[in-house]
């Protein structure tokens, strides 16, 4: 029997990873990571890949309802700039983007400064526990928690279950978010 839930608090604004949860990267990079790690004689598994590791519909309703988005991503400029440039409408959506070469993003996840810069960008700055953050990788819970924030988590199919424990919630897809569990507008 699962264990129950814990309460899910209503938030006011949202904090949106980008690789492998806006983005399908993800399996992009495994198949250029395991090509160079097979060179070396080494294999690319989904154990050491959980260690490093579409949603316009969501977005646009949110949009229309008035919430706040914005993406916080560990990507630095040039590589958000090349993944992005023919998504330029998509990302237009967003309240803002943090990168990860940000002067505000001192360390990386599992630290919380991405999430905490991205925050503070909002006007007014929400408090953090009105912050929900969406993540695909075990760092980037761990960051969101370390922030003070909830984070619905929606990681690969691959990943081994037991990195997905400390989410809020876990999805399977961005498809099954039900935004009046968070006490945000629902579809309708």
């Amino acid at each position: 029997m699962a264990a129950p839930l814990p309460p899910l608090r209503p938030v006011t604004h949202l904090l949106f990873d980008l690789d492998g949860l806006l983005l399908d990267t993800e399996r992009l990079y495994s198949v250029v990571f395991e090509a160079v790690c097979g060179r070396y004689g080494k294999k690319y598994s989904w154990d050491v890949k959980s260690l490093v590791m579409g949603v316009e519909k969501l977005i646009r309703h949110l949009q229309k309802h008035g919430v706040p988005c914005a993406v916080a991503t560990s990507s630095g400029t040039a590589s958000f700039r090349m993944k992005t440039s023919r998504h330029e409408g998509f990302f237009s959506l967003f309240h803002h983007v943090v990168l990860g070469d940000d002067p505000d993003v001192r360390s990386g996840k599992p630290e919380p400064d991405i999430f905490l810069a991205c925050a503070r960008r909002f006007s007014p700055a929400p408090p953090v526990e009105k912050c929900l953050v969406f993540e695909d990788a075990p760092n980037g819970v761990e960051a969101a928690l370390a922030a003070g924030m909830q984070v619905v988590m929606v990681p690969d199919g691959n990943l081994n279950r037991d990195l997905t424990t400390k989410a809020t919630l876990v999805l399977d897809s961005l498809q099954d978010f039900q935004p009046e569990l968070f006490g945000l507008p629902p579809y309708e």
